[in-house]
């Protein structure tokens, strides 16, 4: 919701601001654009979060089924939670006040690939468990039967996570990594100019 409403808020006032139904002072219109963008940035880096803290619960969930309750306490729930808000708002207000600076974008493209990673490889385990024990159910029973159709399943899903997570989010993060490589090539001018596609992207994997 953060993410959209934040879009919307900019494009709304940018719209006013074109057709000159809000007037402003150009100092004003700056810090009004640091604020949205600050939001925007901060929702895009908790929404990468919390898509990464999911996959921890639910491995939590396969792995450590009977301790899930007493290691994913209430208390642990609103700490995580409350700690993602907080790191993403720091860390959005230091992107965008720094954001000409390589470094800072390194360090957000580094936290990208990190969570594809993390994702990935829970993911990963967590199929192969599921894999495991359908092959094990499958050959106790009498006739055996085949477990091809549950693990295409398995399979499938977990290419759509996964698949999903990569589509909507990479070509904002490979939009980062032309910025730091090869700011004034024509090629890298040109896919800049869809910014905005990058960013509904990001609102269509929330929404997926």
């Amino acid at each position: 919701m953060l993410v959209s409403i934040s879009n919307l808020a900019e494009m709304l006032f940018m719209l006013l601001l074109e057709h000159g139904v809000l007037v402003m002072r150009p100092s004003i219109v700056r810090h009004m654009d640091s604020v949205i963008d600050m939001l925007i940035c901060s929702s895009v880096v908790s929404s990468l979060s919390f898509l990464g803290v999911i996959a921890v619960d639910r491995y939590i969930t396969i792995f450590y089924a009977l301790r899930y309750h007493s290691i994913m306490t209430l208390q642990r729930a609103v700490v995580t939670m409350a700690s993602v808000w907080l790191a993403s708002t720091v860390s959005s207000t230091v992107l965008i006040t720094y954001y000409r600076s390589n470094t800072i974008l390194l360090c957000l493209i580094g936290f990208f690939l990190f969570m594809l990673v993390l994702m990935l490889v829970l993911y990963i385990h967590m199929f192969a468990l599921a894999r495991h024990h359908l092959h094990s159910i499958s050959s106790q029973q009498k006739p055996p039967t085949a477990h091809r159709g549950g693990s295409l399943k398995g399979a499938v899903t977990l290419t759509i996570l996964l698949g999903v997570f990569f589509i909507c989010w990479g070509p904002f993060f490979f939009h980062l990594i032309l910025i730091v490589t090869c700011p004034t090539n024509p090629f890298c001018t040109c896919f800049f100019s869809y910014f905005n596609l990058f960013l509904i992207l990001i609102i269509c994997n929330s929404v997926i």
